[in-house]
């Protein structure tokens, strides 16, 4: 086991032991002595990119190779919570960054919650875990508590994430629709579609969430969740919740942009057919008149064909006749 042990991905191992000792470290040799501690608390933080990087799951804890499974694959589960008797396995969506213009990729988290020990564990880093540690490195007290009360900070941490990423969708919507009514590019309504998709990806995120934190918090895992972190669990609910109505509002916002740049455009069209029917009706009676005496008759059939003020006369009429054309269709209010 040592040889495997020195392959693994990144770890971080918290241990606080029954008289409230807090010891903190990456070697993963002091895990099984920190589990036979009933009164302690283990906390193992992981990334698991591949089979062999999730040894400490098969190895040390002896979790459902089912679960284990669901760690390792590259595939990103729909949020979900089972119980397999003294453990309980979640998985859960968070969101770590947003750029204006590109799709949002949620990263999977899977969290162990037992009697004595949350194992989380994760294939991409998540901003959220690390700054969670950071707070009980500063705090310990946060470490006094049972497991699931660690659990419902760990996942607390993940949701809180969403509002920020929320903000800034809302308020990347907001410039699109100044930018549709200055200037409606075709680029633009990429980004809208954009928006678009990573407003339906946070609703597909949220909602299982939601729905894991309303179990959570109904007390139906009596042996693992305390009946007194109800209201923790529960409080979490409320912020998917908030969340949830957030993202549709944003879906709302998002079909309103692009109507609005669908409009805009269609206006804009409009404009420019209205300009060239114009044109083309100014530009139609003079090239009626240009035609007829540009064919190929005797001279002597057309009026003043041959005089020397003919071709003059012929212009002016053509330029009276365009002018009146345009004064009338300002007059209707046409152009």
């Amino acid at each position: 086991m040592p040889d495997r042990m020195a392959t693994g991905k990144e770890m971080f191992i918290t241990c606080r032991t029954g008289d409230g000792k807090v010891m903190r470290t990456e070697d993963p040799n002091v895990l099984s002595r920190a589990l036979e501690d009933k009164n302690g608390l283990v906390w193992v933080d992981l990334t698991v990119q591949s089979d062999e990087d999730a040894w400490v799951l098969r190895d040390v804890f002896h979790f459902h190779e089912l679960t284990i499974e669901d760690c390792v694959s590259p595939r990103i589960d729909p949020a979900k919570v089972d119980d397999y008797g003294n453990y309980l396995f979640i998985i859960v969506q968070a969101v770590t960054e947003y750029r204006f213009g590109e799709e949002m990729e949620p990263v999977e988290v899977d969290f162990y919650l037992g009697p004595n020990y949350v194992v989380s564990c994760r294939r991409e880093p998540v901003p959220a875990i690390p700054q969670f540690r950071e707070r009980c490195r500063r705090d310990e007290s946060l470490l006094s508590q049972p497991p699931d009360r660690l659990l419902h900070g760990l996942l607390d941490a993940i949701v809180d994430e969403y509002l920020p990423i929320v903000d800034k969708v809302d308020d990347d919507i907001d410039s699109l629709e100044s930018l549709i009514l200055r200037r409606p590019e075709t680029s633009l309504l990429q980004h809208i579609l954009t928006v678009k998709r990573n407003a339906l990806r946070l609703r597909r995120a949220t909602i299982p969430q939601r729905d894991i934190m309303n179990r959570l918090s109904r007390n139906e895992f009596p042996q693992l969740i305390r009946p007194e972190m109800a209201m923790y669990y529960r409080d979490v609910y409320d912020h998917l919740v908030r969340i949830e109505y957030l993202v549709e509002a944003l879906r709302d916002i998002a079909d309103g942009a692009l109507n609005t740049y669908l409009s805009v455009v269609s206006n804009r069209v409009n404009a420019v057919m209205k300009v060239l029917t114009a044109a083309a009706t100014v530009f139609l009676p003079l090239t009626l008149i240009s035609g007829i005496y540009g064919m190929n008759f005797e001279s002597n059939q057309f009026p003043s064909f041959d005089a020397s003020w003919g071709f003059a006369a012929v212009v002016t009429f053509m330029i009276a006749l365009a002018v009146s054309l345009l004064a009338f269709f300002r007059w209707r209010n046409w152009i």
